[in-house]
């Protein structure tokens, strides 16, 4: 589980990660009280939900690291969630506190005051404390730790100072307003002190091997290309969990996953459209379509050894290529599944506009382009990750279509594994197009790690130095028309320079075996899938 890359991706297929931020949440967030999370919980029929059992939850990969400061990839972010409890988590605008039991800012917004609930411990017994958050913090800022999280605790080039009061205090002192700090915490799962603060580099520490966190559920076993294993951890802040066992177990081909699902051997499961009428036809599962805040896009290696990629113009050609309809038909199937895409920032971001430029379905213009640039008979290649399906039927699209234009796509799948490696390797030059997504919660400030020149998760290599101010001042920006302004000119420039193909806003559909519940108090969530696993129990 160890990784040798700088930075971490933004949710592959998955991607990035504001993963304790659901669809749908505004800006503005209120509290609700101090309460154990989730305490609404299903009774099962008599009266009581049971205690017992196991869940079985499948997964298309190896997590790449069990440590919240720099998990980025859908799995290791799934497992983790399982391991770290938050601080808090946000819902519909709303805060439900975890480790946390309140956050206050001051009257200027340069402070906010964090507290603790009492009592806290980690899983190996150790208390959990003032002195866990601050350093988790101060590791985050420590630019030889490499966190992906850093610059969402830099304003305006200036770190939040995070400071013990008490053991369960904690204030943050900002250099100045910052509207994006909430979302930049709400990311935030501590991590134990008295196991890392010896480890020089703790992204690739031993330690992440055998993680100890203050979750709902403990590690316990962890077998490469087969399973991770977790059990229950009965001093969690939320409750007891009910489950005795939660079991990830990773099956990269989506068939063989299907085969499973319908065979038993798993409960929960991510669904490709074309599925779903198939598990549904066991009467085994429920079927849940949500909306994660998810954008699926093509994205440009402005990098490659090609040396075409770079050109504004042979970007805006490939577009034109491109029929976005015919697309997500091919994709998803109908548009149940996905909603129409023209901007880089989702739909459930503050400010999102789809009013921008769009290269669309135009053969003859993506022809003239190309001519223009001096770029026609280009020979690309496509990387994927095998066993996924959607993304098969759109590389076999983009490879006609781009045929079609007199350009030759070569279709590269990969291990699910070897093509994330391959997809946030900053220095990969072997590509030229590589499908994925990414879901990045309701601040558009989190955008500013995707598309500011040099950040280690801007794996299309983007650089405009207009934009980089605009996000600059974005995300100091208190007045909120200001900043509406603001984030609307950076979606107009990031779609006239064809940084990415959009192909849609999608929905994540979850199919949960009917012998299990709770899965309205665990909460569905972005890229994680339960907020909180306590809640799951078996009837």
């Amino acid at each position: 589980m160890r990784r040798n890359l700088t930075g971490v991706l933004v949710l592959i297929v998955l991607m990035l990660v504001v993963s304790a931020c659901s669809g749908g949440n505004s800006g503005s967030t209120s509290e609700t009280n101090g309460n154990t999370p989730g305490t609404a919980t299903t009774t099962a029929d008599n009266g009581q939900p049971k205690d017992g059992g196991s869940l079985i939850i499948g997964v298309q990969a190896d997590p790449v690291v069990l440590n919240p400061n720099y998990a980025g990839d859908r799995v290791s972010l799934t497992i983790d969630q399982a391991i770290f409890a938050p601080l808090f988590q946000v819902n519909n605008g709303k805060k439900t506190f975890y480790l946390a039991d309140s956050l206050t800012p001051s009257a200027d917004k340069l402070t906010y005051t964090l507290k603790l609930k009492k009592d806290l411990t980690w899983h190996d017994g150790e208390k959990l404390t003032a002195d866990d958050v601050v350093f988790t913090i101060n590791k985050i800022l420590d630019e030889k730790q490499h966190s992906f999280l850093r610059s969402n605790f830099m304003v305006n080039g200036k770190p939040v100072q995070a400071s013990k009061v008490d053991d369960t205090t904690v204030d943050f002192k900002l250099p100045q307003p910052a509207p994006a700090f909430e979302a930049a915490l709400v990311q935030v799962s501590p991590i134990p002190k008295h196991i890392f603060e010896n480890e020089a580099d703790i992204e690739k520490s031993t330690k992440n091997d055998s993680p100890i966190g203050s979750g709902p559920f403990k590690f316990k076993e962890y077998k490469t290309g087969e399973y991770v294993t977790l059990e229950r951890f009965d001093n969690y802040v939320g409750g007891k969990p009910h489950l005795d066992s939660v079991t990830y177990r990773i099956v990269k081909d989506s068939n063989a996953a299907n085969l499973a699902l319908q065979n038993g051997e798993i409960n929960v499961n991510y669904l490709d459209p074309q599925n779903v009428e198939t598990i549904k036809a066991t009467d085994k599962f429920d079927i849940f379509p949500y909306s994660e805040g998810r954008l699926a896009y093509l994205m440009f290696n402005e990098n490659s050894d090609t040396k075409q990629l770079n050109k504004k113009e042979v970007r805006q050609a490939l577009s034109y290529a491109l029929n976005q309809d015919e697309l997500i038909q091919v994709s998803y199937g109908s548009k149940d599944y996905a909603d129409t895409a023209k901007s880089a920032l989702t739909q459930d971001v503050l400010y999102h506009t789809n009013d921008v430029a769009f290269f669309n379905n135009d053969v003859n213009k993506a022809k003239e382009l190309l001519k223009s640039a001096g770029a026609e008979g280009l020979k690309l290649r496509i990387i994927i990750p095998g066993g996924n399906k959607v993304q098969e039927a759109q590389a076999l699209y983009i490879q006609q279509k781009l045929k079609d234009i007199g350009v030759q796509l070569d279709v590269n799948s990969m291990d699910s594994s070897a093509w994330s490696q391959k997809f946030v390797d900053t220095n990969a030059k072997d590509f030229d197009l590589a499908i994925s997504g990414y879901i990045m919660g309701y601040d558009p400030d989190a955008y500013r790690i995707l598309y500011s020149t040099g950040s280690s998760s801007n794996y299309s290599h983007y650089s405009n130095k207009e934009v980089d101010k605009l996000l600059e001042e974005g995300a100091g920006e208190s007045d909120t028309t200001k900043r509406g302004e603001i984030y609307k000119k950076v979606q107009e420039l990031l779609a006239e320079d064809a940084v990415i193909y959009p192909i849609a806003y999608t929905k994540t559909i979850v199919a949960f075996d009917k012998q299990y519940g709770g899965i309205d108090q665990a909460v569905l969530k972005p890229v994680v899938i339960f907020e909180d696993l306590s809640k799951i129990y078996h009837k």
